[in-house]
């Protein structure tokens, strides 16, 4: 299979018909195509034609994007950039997107598969701080969302809270299918400040405190968000600059990864030795980074479930803090 102009559609076929095989193919493409990736091999004295399963792939440190350009293939100019929020004085990670038709169609087949077709679902965004800078991958997805769903009242919000609020009643009376989707400290300000009957509506949290509420688990969150809104369950969106794959939660923070993403732990004490379940390092296999790096070992830690869903269990101790980390559970 050729990967230089391979589009979304054949990534999803490919990873819904044969995962590791795929999975497999695309590793040895960018041994051969990216030269940080190969260099790292060298560095751990590792051959490429030793590694015959999902576990002995080895996985680029995520700090990687802070510090390279991470490029597979023939270095096409990109056509977009996501940088990662950070906070005040840190690198930002930066994901050189080569393809962003590729990353379109993953994401919106990915979201479908949890929620149906976005066509007639009304998305409401409630993403400070990452609409206040460029760049953004969350909002690059949620306007991507919002222009396939041609809903006239979608719309982004910063610190509009009394619009937002007046927005959703008038929805929720209506009896439209809605997605509010929220950086999780200003979900928290915003129902403290409107509480409401929010029955019905999808609430999806995307992570990030922002140094806010650091003492609060992802249960109590969530509980609080369901007394506000008089919700059953509060959904989650694992995601990240570095990927161009998600992982959706209707519940619990209990992690569906959509078919081209997979994660595996790692031992904390030895990088090398991944596994397909059980708690540790999270490592991401996303294929839909076929142009940039697919198998990424995170800061986060994880508990991978035999089934393949995943919980988040924290940050890695020593692991810088970013503003879309997720909290523990």
């Amino acid at each position: 299979m050729r990967f230089d102009n391979i589009d979304g559609g054949e990534i999803l076929k490919a990873c819904k018909d044969h995962f590791e095989a795929f999975a497999l193919q695309v590793y040895r493409y960018q041994y051969e195509h990216n030269d940080l990736y190969r260099r790292y091999h060298e560095a751990l004295r590792i051959k490429p034609g030793a590694v015959s399963s999902l576990e002995e792939i080895p996985f680029l440190p995520i700090s990687f994007f802070k510090t390279h350009i991470i490029s597979s293939g023939a270095g096409k100019e990109p056509e977009l950039v996501f940088d990662s929020s950070g906070t005040t004085g840190m690198i930002p990670s930066k994901h050189y997107v080569a393809d962003r038709a590729l990353y379109d169609t993953v994401a919106l087949a990915g979201f479908e598969q949890f929620y149906g077709p976005v066509a007639g679902l009304t998305i409401l965004a409630l993403l400070p701080s990452y609409l206040e800078r460029s760049g953004s991958s969350l909002v690059h997805m949620a306007q991507m969302l919002m222009d396939r769903s041609g809903q006239e009242h979608n719309g982004f919000y910063l610190n509009e809270w009394e619009a937002l609020a007046e927005k959703l009643r008038s929805l929720v009376q209506e009896g439209r299918k809605v997605l509010l989707l929220g950086v999780t400290f200003a979900l928290l300000d915003f129902a403290e400040q409107y509480p409401m009957d929010l029955e019905g509506v999808i609430v999806m949290e995307t992570g990030g405190m922002k140094g806010r509420k650091e003492e609060w688990t992802r249960a109590q969150v969530h509980g609080f968000l369901k007394e506000k809104w008089n919700l059953a369950a509060v959904h989650s969106e694992y995601g990240m600059t570095e990927l161009l794959s998600q992982a959706y939660a209707a519940a619990d923070g209990i992690f569906t990864p959509i078919p081209s993403l997979r994660a595996l732990v790692r031992d904390v004490q030895d990088p090398l030795d991944s596994s397909l379940q059980g708690s540790g390092a999270l490592n991401i296999i996303d294929l839909a980074n076929i142009h940039s790096c697919s198998f990424i070992a995170t800061e986060d830690m994880a508990k991978v479930r035999p089934d393949g869903t995943f919980e988040v269990l924290g940050r890695m101790d020593f692991a810088a803090l970013r503003g879309c980390s997720l909290m523990a559970p």
